[in-house]
């Protein structure tokens, strides 16, 4: 079998040749804003009946792009759009139909202007997110606190990338196959708000969307650099040929990283080849590898993550521990317009190698595939409008489960052996039904049938195999109200149900034996009120919800100092979710229908989580996340495409990182700074400086269920670092 780097690299360079074949529609390559995205959705050939208006009204994120306002601009060619994939204002236009808390982040808001090298990178400005990297690509994320009990990889949020399951069959997610700079929107789903998605966790789900051939200015180079070794290369290339489109985008990037042995290498390709067979038919295939090459420092005593924060863990040092990931992404999505009726349906398959020499030396070979399809019917019933959407998911997988001893980061005797497979088929249905022109009922539910099984084929320790099975229903209810066509108000209630994956289970010195076969699903009801909406130099969100949540998830005993998952009585999550974007002055230096402005971006989460009357720890807090996270920017904005201005990272309070509540974090405050040029033509530039007064501090915790002093819980952030990125665009 060829090295891995050698297949990545064979996969680049097919896909390269199938685009070559797809010549590029002629872009101009001045230096003049781009056009404006299209708002409408393509026309359908025969006319719908006539519906009431639709919100324009946005998410809170503001457009942080300065865009110029010179009356000539460089328009693209006029190109159908694609069926399969919506432009940014389409998405923001479905996504707006749901009643709760959503966000749609394009990739103004962190492609030009910042490194973009991370997750928190695009999600920092959306409320109710808290996304803290801990080392290289890996990032703690708990949206209205989910997987706070997963100190390693993900569980709680399901990722999605074109709509193609990111995640394992069994739940559990990764970063490292992330390429901030692939993508042209992302997609926010808070909580039972993702069931339009069939998504059913308690902090939602996230979908990153790659532009196609058929987006203007598909091709395009970047160059970034900065602190702590940090390179990065990005190129992008697409066009259209008749009913053909084709786009790949690739990145390659290394880092050494902030502290000792925490230094990284990765190359990741997406792209994508489209065919329209007409107006309202179109079939996409996608591709997606990554190689991703990446040393642990690990987690560290409280003391030596505020005094010493560049050390690694002595024991990561000795066992040279590593996250190393391989992966292959095939998929294919076809969409049928019909007069009032959208179907979408397609296939995907998924091969993924984990190499990860930890306490033990990890070989994980996951081969996920499935399929879906999705219904949307958008008409007039009765003289009142209608949507209805509804789908199947159907997930499958198998993981070839190896573990070996850790010699000094390489392979030494078999520890353990099993194969685990996990099916999970989703059905869901959602209907909005407008008994006032701007007013909508919405009920939906989802149902989720899931399989566990694992068979063991170490068996010198005992046969571990065994089997378990979930039915579960997640209903939902709201109410859409648009006010006007520039302001909403939302209310709902919904269920959600997590099904745990194989890493839940209980066991060790001291220590009750709870098979993963004994874990119970993850239960809860969510209450949400909230408005949102978009003036010209005004954009806000403000959500309130209380999640009431049975069975939770969570490390209630520990050995070793590795976190033990089972299942929790009952347990709260509630919390405000605040997002404002302002011109807070105007006309400062240029007059006229395009000035210059001073603008506040500025999020804000308040969590509040809790236990209920538990029988060990009463009504302790849940550890695990900041109990206030600001994050605020103050950008001056000109027309000619320049800005800079600070922009502050808070956390007033330290949170506590075991469920005794016996130890804290500390608070910081960290600040920086940037600067770059970008009127929306052929060139940008930016050059950004983080953490400028060095500030040393807890940027992330693991929790346990009793802590120390001494317990190894802690990430420090990162030290000053500046950072400088030209990008090119036609």
């Amino acid at each position: 079998m060829l090295p891995a780097s050698m297949r990545l690299r064979s996969v680049l360079l097919a896909s390269a040749a199938v685009l070559v074949s797809i010549p590029a529609v002629a872009q101009t390559s001045q230096q003049d804003p781009l056009p404006p995205v299209t708002i409408d959705a393509p026309q359908q050939k025969r006319a719908a009946a006539a519906r009431p208006p639709r919100s324009s009204a946005t998410s809170t994120r503001a457009p942080r792009r300065p865009v110029a306002a010179t009356p000539q601009t460089a328009q693209a060619p006029s190109v159908p759009g694609s069926l399969t994939v919506a432009t940014a204002q389409q998405a923001l236009r479905e996504i707006q139909q749901t009643p709760g808390g959503v966000a749609l982040v394009t990739a103004d808001a962190w492609k030009y202007s910042t490194v973009g090298n991370t997750i928190k990178d695009i999600l920092d400005y959306v409320p109710g997110v808290f996304a803290q990297p801990k080392w290289g690509d890996d990032t703690r994320l708990s949206i209205r606190g989910s997987s706070l009990s997963r100190n390693f990889h993900l569980r709680g949020v399901q990722l999605y990338m074109d709509g193609i399951p990111i995640n394992t069959s069994d739940g559990y997610g990764d970063f490292q196959e992330i390429d901030p700079t692939a993508y042209k929107y992302v997609e926010v789903y808070k909580g039972g708000n993702a069931l339009r998605f069939g998504a059913n966790s308690l902090g939602g789900a996230i979908n990153f969307v790659t532009p196609t051939g058929r987006d203007p200015f598909p091709n395009g180079v970047s160059l970034d650099a900065g602190a702590f070794g940090y390179r990065r290369l990005q190129a992008s290339a697409g066009g259209v040929n008749g009913p053909w489109d084709g786009y790949i985008t690739a990145s390659t990037q290394a880092a050494e990283g902030f502290r000792d042995h925490s230094d990284g290498h990765s190359t990741r390709v997406s792209g994508n080849v489209g065919y329209q067979f007409s107006p309202d038919f179109e079939t996409r295939f996608y591709l997606n590898a990554n190689d991703v090459r990446q040393r642990i420092p690990g987690s560290v005593t409280k003391d030596s993550a505020l005094n010493t924060p560049t050390l690694a863990a002595t024991g990561n040092l000795t066992g040279d521990q590593q996250r190393n990931i391989d992966t292959v992404r095939l998929a294919n999505k076809t969409t049928i317009r019909f007069d009032n009726t959208t179907v979408d349906f397609g296939v995907f398959g998924v091969d993924r190698h984990l190499m990860h020499p930890i306490f033990q030396y990890l070989d994980y070979r996951y081969n996920d595939y499935g399929g879906f399809t999705k219904v949307t019917d958008d008409r007039n019933i009765g003289g009142f409008r209608n949507v209805f959407v509804a789908g199947v998911n159907v997930i499958n997988g198998r993981i070839d489960n190896q573990q070996f001893a850790n010699v000094g980061g390489q392979k030494g005797a078999l520890l353990s052996s099993s194969v685990d497979s996990s099916k999970n088929t989703l059905v869901y249905a959602e209907d909005s039904f407008y008994f006032l022109p701007t007013v909508a009922a919405v009920a939906g539910t989802q149902f989720l049938y899931a399989t566990r099984d694992r068979r063991d084929r170490y068996l010198s320790d005992g046969d571990q195999s065994g089997s378990t099975s979930f039915s579960l229903w997640s209903p939902k209810g709201g109410l859409l109200w648009n006010i006007d066509p520039t302001w909403q108000a939302y209310a709902n209630v919904s269920r959600s149900a997590e099904v745990p994956s194989f890493g839940e289970s209980s066991s060790g010195p001291g220590i009750p034996s709870i098979p993963f076969t004994s874990i119970q699903p993850q239960r809860a009801t969510t209450y949400e009120i909230g408005t949102r909406g978009k003036r010209p130099d005004l954009t806000w969100e403000l959500t309130g919800y209380r999640a009431e949540i049975k069975d939770e998830l969570l490390c209630l005993y520990s050995a070793f100092g590795n976190c033990n998952v089972t299942n929790a009585d009952r347990t709260i999550h509630q919390g405000i979710e605040a997002g404002l974007g302002v011109a807070v002055l105007k006309n400062l230096f240029v007059q006229g229908d395009g000035p210059d402005k001073l603008w506040l971006n500025l999020a804000y989460t308040l969590n509040d989580f809790r236990f209920d009357n538990d029988a060990v720890y009463g009504n302790n807090i849940l550890p695990g996340a900041p109990r206030h996270y600001l994050r605020t920017e103050l950008l001056y904005k000109h027309p000619n495409g320049f800005y800079v201005g600070p922009n502050l990272e808070w956390v007033p309070e330290s949170y506590y990182v075991d469920s005794a509540n016996t130890l804290k974090t500390e608070p910081y405050a960290i600040w920086g700074l940037k600067a770059g040029v970008d009127n929306g033509g052929t060139y940008s530039g930016y050059i950004e400086a983080r953490n400028i007064a060095n500030k040393t501090y807890i940027a992330s915790a693991s929790i346990i269920d009793r802590a120390t002093p001494t317990s190894p819980l802690f990430e420090p952030g990162s030290g000053r670092a500046v950072y400088a990125g030209v990008k090119a665009r036609w």
